[in-house]
């Protein structure tokens, strides 16, 4: 009888080098962790990173890994998952390599549909080249290039995953192991591009970033944790979110003797579009934040779409190195 994956069987002889306190710590031993629990092969496990502080991810995994170009990881997978289907291939970026210079990749990966998992650091700051502001920093941030404030509209990674016809979008936060492995082992499950955002707090450059909604003691009231089929309650169940049929948004209620019955509360339905895009573009600040599966919607895959459409079914009708020999792939008439 084999003996039980922990999370050391992924970790490697590296020294992991982030700044004491980071986000990524909790990250890393998340995924280790969640690998060893779904009993995860090492030898068919690929991580694949562009730049930035996150990218650093594949030194740390046992398992093969690229530490790649900034923005191009999805580029990278895709070949990967084309090339080797049976592979496990996780892509890590962060808010400023596949939000920004990798925004056009990112976009086509997920509206492809690759099997992969697509793991978002989300810090609202560029970590690793002195904390200027990204592509999701708020208004006002204050940073070396915004030394006044930022003005740029942030991007939400959700709502952008939703607009480039992502199949399966979840949320995370990265020092609440106890919900965000679930997460991770649901988007290993889906068949396709599965998006995760994990709030990452960089403790040097914006340091708690997130913490009216992450700190443990108010997480009650400021988180609301979607399940499908299950109504969407939060602080213990006092409150929840209805549908306002006059304006087509969603309020928050209060629930029981003195609101209204449960049964008013919106049920999350994880396969709905419209409800997926309302809960991914709620206000920050005066609604909760909603985390776990916010939507999924299983399609065809990329690479299975790829697979019926190819003249061979995938079969090998040569060898690399025998077409490398062969000179130009161009041939004159």
């Amino acid at each position: 009888m084999n003996k039980p994956l922990t999370a050391k069987d992924f970790a490697t002889d590296q020294e992991v080098r982030w700044c004491p306190g980071c986000g990524d710590y909790a990250i890393l031993k998340c995924v280790q962790k969640t690998l060893a629990d779904v009993e995860a092969d090492p030898n068919k496990t690929v991580f694949v990173s562009g730049i930035g502080c996150s990218s650093r991810f594949p030194y740390y995994m046992n398992a093969y890994g690229f530490h790649t170009i900034h923005g191009r990881a999805p580029a990278f997978a895709t070949g990967l998952k084309l090339a080797n289907p049976e592979l496990d291939v996780w892509l890590v970026t962060g808010d400023g390599d596949g939000l920004s210079i990798g925004g056009n990749h990112l976009l086509h990966v997920l509206r492809r549909n690759l099997d992969t998992q697509i793991l978002l650091f989300n810090n609202e700051i560029y970590g690793l080249t002195k904390g200027q502001y990204s592509p999701t920093s708020r208004v006002g941030t204050r940073s070396p290039s915004t030394p006044t404030g930022s003005i740029d509209a942030p991007v939400s990674p959700g709502a952008f995953a939703l607009g480039a016809n992502a199949r399966f979008i979840a949320r995370g936060i990265d020092t609440d192991a106890k919900n965000l492995s679930p997460v991770l082992k649901a988007a290993r499950e889906f068949k396709g591009a599965a998006f995760v955002e994990i709030f990452q707090n960089c403790i040097v450059y914006n340091k708690d970033r997130f913490e009216d909604f992450v700190a443990k003691k108010t997480a009650a009231e400021t988180q609301i944790h979607c399940e499908h089929g299950k109504p969407l309650l939060f602080a213990k169940g006092e409150k929840g979110l209805k549908l306002n049929t006059s304006t087509l948004t969603l309020e928050i209620v209060d629930v029981g003797d003195n609101g209204v019955p449960v049964e008013d509360v919106l049920v999350h339905d994880e396969t709905n579009r419209v409800m997926a895009q309302m809960l991914l573009t709620l206000p920050m600040g005066s609604y909760p934040m909603p985390l776990g599966v916010i939507y999924r919607d299983p399609a065809t895959s990329f690479d299975d779409a790829f697979t019926h459409h190819h003249p061979t079914q995938r079969k090998r009708t040569g060898k690399v190195a025998d077409a490398l020999r062969k000179g130009s792939v161009w041939k004159k008439n």
